[in-house]
């Protein structure tokens, strides 16, 4: 891999990253500005069109696990200690998002194919036309939770589990792309039971896969984002913004 990325990942919290996430784009992108997050707590990101479920998750959540509604759409998203994510910010221009929509998530689902691949985790990026097959290969979809369904490049194991979800946000002032690798098995019951969905944890367990459930030798959160963030510094040309940003 490269060299190590001139500002390592720390821990954040949701809203930490959504702060970020909303300055960036701000003011019109110029050049390509990345920061990879990890997290010390759970916390629960709802997609702009989950206003209804609000009020109930903060009332059944567990004490400790922060809420917040951000200003995209998809579905809920649980972070926590068992996920890595990414915010790649481009100008409208960048190679990575052009043509359709759907293709601007292939560069980067194949980056982080060949970062977990080389962390000893197989997995591969979805091509689009494949979709509507492997979707239900894992059974029905919760189409509540991001990681619910699958989507264009989003990366998955041979048995079309995902693995890296994806998601973007288009502004005059450039394009927001956001990714999220599960490192290791996530707490799907907190997250159906703050939604008021308990029933579905089975169903996202099986619709999902943590690299220690792919590799013998299991990589940590810490060694994903440094990776990550080295990938992501050597294909945009751009270093991590700083935390204070």
């Amino acid at each position: 891999m490269t060299s190590p990325s001139p500002t390592a990942p720390t821990d954040a919290t949701i809203a930490q990253e959504q702060d970020w996430n909303h300055r960036q784009m701000l003011q019109p992108v110029t050049q390509p500005r990345f920061r990879v997050w990890t997290y010390a707590q759970p916390g629960i990101v709802l997609g702009c069109s989950q206003r209804k479920y609000l009020d109930g998750v903060l009332a059944r959540r567990p004490q400790g696990v922060d809420v917040l509604q951000r200003p995209s759409g998809g579905g809920a998203v649980l972070t926590g200690p068992w996920m890595v994510s990414a915010s790649v910010v481009l100008p409208l221009d960048h190679p990575w998002v052009q043509g359709r929509i759907p293709d601007s998530y292939q560069a980067l689902g194949q980056l982080h194919v060949d970062v977990l691949g080389h962390l000893g985790v197989p997995c591969t990026a979805l091509p689009a036309g494949d979709v509507a097959q492997a979707n239900p290969r894992t059974g029905a979809l919760v189409d509540w939770a991001c990681y619910g369904s699958l989507a264009p490049w989003e990366v998955v194991d041979a048995r079309a589990r995902k693995l890296v979800g994806l998601a973007q946000r288009r502004q005059r002032t450039g394009v927001l792309l956001v990714a999220g690798t599960l490192v290791t098995v996530p707490d799907w019951p907190l997250l159906c039971h703050a939604l008021g969905f308990d029933g579905d944890a089975a169903a996202m367990a099986r619709r999902t896969v943590a690299c220690e459930q792919l590799t013998a030798h299991p990589p940590s959160a810490a060694q994903v984002a440094q990776n990550l963030g080295d990938a992501l510094a050597h294909a945009l040309g751009a270093a991590s913004a700083p935390s204070s940003e």
